[in-house]
């Protein structure tokens, strides 16, 4: 479904995500359109493992290795400058991209099927609250998804945090499940 152009819903490790290949521009154009998403703005990515990261971000800088060591597998978003490869319709032609690596192996698993790197821009359209079940993403989107893997009801609360390691030093673009003092005093 996925490497045939397929837009999907499923659960991540936060909330519900809407899932497309990022390689497949039209797939991302399609997305982009049902959720109704501001043009200017990127989709992050969920991968499968910490090796994928060579597929989405073109140098790992000191601050993208401290960060992801200390909070991966988990509720971070690191934000670094995409390869020339990723579609515009992911980078919003900012030239960077926001990657995670989700801490449910479950979702990583999933991933991992799905050909180790997908969008995960919340199952919502633009301005709603993040889908928290299934049910939810359907009300949604009705009939216009190709696919809603039900994982069951979010249990999280917050969304994953954005870490931009682009700036020195990082910055925080949302705080959500990792707080801005855990963050800062990483790299105080």
């Amino acid at each position: 479904m996925i490497s045939n152009g397929g837009v999907i819903a499923f659960r991540t490790d936060t909330f519900y995500g809407l899932g497309v290949d990022p390689f497949n521009a039209a797939a991302v154009a399609r997305l982009r359109e049902l959720k109704g998403r501001e043009d200017n703005k990127p989709i992050l990515l969920l991968i499968s493992d910490a090796e994928q990261v060579e597929r989405l971000i073109a140098t790992r800088s000191d601050q993208f290795k401290i960060a992801a060591r200390k909070f991966w597998p988990g509720p971070l978003t690191i934000v670094g400058a995409a390869v020339a490869s990723l579609p515009e319709e992911i980078t919003a032609g900012t030239g960077t991209v926001g990657v995670r690596l989700p801490a449910g192996e479950s979702v990583r698993g999933f991933v991992h099927e799905c050909g180790g790197v997908l969008t995960a821009t919340s199952a919502n359209p633009a301005g709603r609250e993040p889908a928290r079940s299934a049910q939810e993403v359907a009300s949604y989107f009705t009939n216009r998804l190709d696919l809603i893997v039900d994982g069951g009801e979010v249990t999280a609360t917050e969304p994953s945090t954005v870490l931009d390691v682009l700036s020195s030093p990082p910055r925080i673009v949302r705080e959500g499940a990792i707080p801005r003092s855990v963050i800062e005093q990483l790299f105080a």
